[in-house]
């Protein structure tokens, strides 16, 4: 049987963001429930050819109004994810209040350096093989933040580690990673 644990890690991730407004009572606007509506707003937002690493967005969903936060590395993106989701069935209204990191190129090689420093261990390369891995890197002026979904805490604890070894200036790396099984140990 095939392993499945890369795709259950990435729906997990999305859903980790969808967070507690997944309520399971029926949406007047549309029949669908939030909960519903939410995974279809992630859905398409991870459908969307842009969505990359660099960009992370969490999605709650109320009576069928959404409300989009995080941050996207370029401008365009917000407009773009905005609209992506007002296109989904059962959504009444967007509510965008998803921040652009400044672009500057020191903080693309930030981006860079750490993912490359991350996906390059051997315990990431399930991850790195993924359309969108789970470990979302937000550089903003120079601070590291890690977001996303990781297996066990060894796997946050490790990343974390290769984040704050990838050279950067100001060093310090925020590890906001969620444990998926917090019982495991690796």
């Amino acid at each position: 049987m095939k392993n499945r644990f890369p795709f259950k890690l990435m729906l997990a991730s999305l859903l980790v963001a969808a967070g507690a407004a997944m309520a399971s009572t029926p949406n007047p606007a549309g029949g669908s429930t939030d909960a519903q509506i939410a995974q279809k707003v992630v859905h398409e937002i991870r459908m969307y050819p842009r969505y990359t690493i660099w960009d992370n967005i969490a999605v709650r969903v109320n009576n069928g109004d959404v409300d989009l936060q995080g941050q996207v590395s370029q401008p365009f993106k917000k407009a773009d994810l905005s609209r992506i989701a007002q296109k989904v069935s059962g959504v009444r209204s967007v509510t965008n209040e998803i921040a652009v990191l400044p672009t500057s190129f020191f903080d693309d090689r930030i981006r860079l350096q750490v993912a490359r420093a991350i996906y390059r261990d051997p315990m990431f390369s399930r991850y790195a093989i993924q359309a969108v891995p789970p470990i979302h890197i937000i550089v903003d002026n120079g601070h590291v933040t890690l977001e996303g979904v990781v297996n066990n805490p060894m796997e946050k604890n490790v990343a974390g580690i290769r984040a704050g070894q990838a050279g950067l200036s100001f060093g310090q790396v925020t590890n906001n990673l969620q444990v998926e099984n917090p019982g495991k140990k690796g």
